[in-house]
């Protein structure tokens, strides 16, 4: 077994795109024609994004879309980083919303956390030592 992507469903696919690029700098690897899937390229392990109209056809009873959520769902992506706060301050500054500030746990690790404009909840942390 592998990991091999994490799909996000959002309202609109190339503006997901755009905002983590922008926000993250990651770089598009695709967006299909139809706009309605996407992928960033992040290392080993995908991150993408597909419209909801995806997920209306891929679950029979629906799914919670994150951006209508008026909490973020129970899960996150995390990207790791040796500037926590001039991350966090890029995100800010793309539009995302500051969930936490940029904070030193008691393991000594620098976590904050943001929501990104498609509902996507951000984790920005240094490396565990």
């Amino acid at each position: 077994m592998k990991f091999g992507y994490t799909i996000i469903y959002v309202p609109d696919v190339a503006s997901s795109l755009a905002f983590f690029e922008t926000a993250f700098g990651f770089t598009r690897r695709f967006l299909h024609e139809s706009g309605t899937y996407g992928e960033l390229e992040t290392g080993q392990t995908t991150l993408s994004f597909a419209a909801h109209e995806l997920g209306d056809m891929n679950f029979a009873g629906g799914h919670v879309q994150a951006h209508a959520s008026a909490q973020p769902l129970g899960m996150e992506v995390a990207f790791v980083t040796d500037d926590v706060p001039a991350a966090h301050a890029k995100a800010l500054a793309a539009c995302a919303a500051q969930l936490s500030a940029p904070s030193t746990k008691p393991w000594g690790q620098v976590v904050s956390y943001v929501r990104c404009p498609d509902g996507t909840l951000v984790e920005l942390c240094t490396p565990v030592a």
